[in-house]
């Protein structure tokens, strides 16, 4: 009859056949529990964390399955386990053998949950801005778009969450004015955007709402003192709210004029207008992250 074996494994120095005084001689196969060390598995660390060893399983070298489980400790897993059949130590061998172990190992479900904790938590909230005009079909489209273009330059999309919003919601699910779009496709910037009214979670969900002129802004802290009034909006909200214009470095305009009963000149305009200010917009929150 020929020795068990385990599959793909190395051979255990401490699974000895015993000899059997009764039976003339002839070696009798008996699994006793190990006493492994540093000497036996010299690879391994004791100062590495506990690692999980799943069960081992043993099997004769016809690939016939051995019955139930016998569990011992396994330096340094906390427990490994392997199959071997009870009557194994009924059986009579003419030469020695050994047995193979090779324990599969897995990482602790702590250690797991550790990592992806340290992950989440070094991942840092993007940055949110909300760009508001009255209908969110030129101005605020177009800043948006001036400023996704931007980040998206400086290899930074992961850091910021961008959107645009209306005063009203006269223009609510309209594409931006095609003269606007235009206007930004021959600059190589893209509007996508769709118009919405601004609501009252932007108060929540945004970090910086910029207004596109005064009246935008009165608009936006009027509906602002009505939303707090039911919903459970920030106390600081209106901080958040600032001019547009105020991030010019180029310019001297305080506002970004409407563009939508004037020419062309007045879309290149405002698209001047939006990228300076968009500019020092990203070198400002940089800026400021960069010291938190």
């Amino acid at each position: 009859m020929q020795a068990p074996t385990l599959l793909n494994g190395p051979t255990n120095p401490q699974l000895k056949p015993q000899t059997n005084k009764q039976t003339n001689g002839m070696r009798l196969m008996r699994l006793t529990k190990p006493s492994l060390n540093k000497q036996a598995f010299p690879q391994l660390n004791p100062q590495k964390k506990k690692m999980q060893a799943l069960p081992t399983t043993l099997y004769s070298n016809s690939s016939r399955l051995l019955a139930p489980i016998l569990k011992f400790q396994l330096y340094p897993f906390s427990q490994t386990s392997f199959q071997y059949s009870p009557f194994l130590q009924n059986l009579n061998f003419i030469n020695s053998c050994s047995v193979k172990i090779k324990p599969i190992i897995r990482a602790s479900s702590s250690s797991s949950s550790m990592a992806s904790s340290t992950v989440s938590s070094s991942e840092s909230k993007p940055f949110s801005v909300l760009f508001v005009c009255l209908g969110n079909i030129c101005r605020s489209p177009a800043a948006e778009g001036v400023f996704r273009d931007l980040v998206k330059k400086r290899g930074l999309d992961s850091k910021y969450s961008i959107d645009s919003a209306g005063t009203i919601d006269y223009h609510e699910g309209n594409p931006a004015d095609s003269r606007m779009r235009s206007t930004a496709k021959r600059r190589g910037i893209e509007i996508t955007s769709i118009s919405r009214p601004i609501r009252p979670s932007d108060f929540r969900d945004f970090d910086l709402i910029l207004a596109m002129d005064k009246s935008n802004r009165a608009d936006i802290l009027e509906a602002l003192d009505r939303w707090k009034q039911r919903d459970n909006l920030p106390p600081d909200a209106d901080k958040k709210v600032k001019l547009m214009c105020s991030y010019c470095k180029k310019h001297d305009e305080t506002e970004v004029p409407d563009p939508y009963y004037g020419g062309q000149k007045g879309f290149e305009k405002v698209l001047d207008l939006l990228e300076d200010a968009c500019e020092s917009l990203l070198e400002t929150i940089q800026t400021e992250s960069r010291q938190i």
